[in-house]
């Protein structure tokens, strides 16, 4: 029997660029999938979320902040992770106010800001870097205290202007 050659098998994609493409696209859903027909304005299911009072914001938040977590999988720095922790929080607490933060969404697109963040680290990126999961978590708990305070905030002017207008029917 003769020695058979080897066979070239197909080179695997390397899971990082897997992971990141799968990022992309999660950002672009959420922050560029809807076109407004003549106009260069696009927005994603972020801000549509975002418009159901109480919990849209939070949904919101936790899509975003898996961007954050799988970059932490993926060896991004605590620098980077911050920079990225900081666009959510920054679109989540403007989100609280009623119509400016749903227009706030509309432009500042924290998902995308991420995944460019993202992008440019993995170029430059060195096979040594430790990865930050805990670090990750730590930053995601606090968004999520945060937008706890601004959710109770949030409740609490509600219910006030409730019963302001509940005085002036009177």
């Amino acid at each position: 029997m003769p020695p058979s050659s080897p066979r070239p098998s197909a080179v695997p994609a390397d899971s990082r660029v897997v992971r990141f493409q799968r990022l992309r696209r999660l950002s672009q859903i959420l922050d560029n999938a809807i076109g407004i027909p003549g106009t260069r304005i696009r927005f994603g299911l972020d801000p549509i979320i975002g418009l159901i009072p109480g919990g849209g914001d939070t949904v919101g938040m936790i899509f975003s902040s898996a961007i954050v977590l799988e970059a932490a999988r993926m060896g991004a720095s605590k620098t980077l992770l911050g920079q990225m922790a900081f666009n959510i929080l920054l679109e989540t607490v403007a989100g609280i106010v009623p119509v400016v933060g749903d227009i706030f969404d509309v432009t500042w697109k924290s998902n995308v800001r991420n995944i460019v963040l993202l992008e440019k680290y993995l170029e430059i990126e060195r096979s040594t870097r430790p990865q930050n999961r805990w670090f990750a978590v730590l930053l995601l708990i606090g968004l999520f205290l945060v937008f706890a305070a601004c959710l109770t905030i949030s409740v609490l002017v509600l219910r006030w202007l409730l019963q302001m207008l509940g005085t002036i029917a009177q």
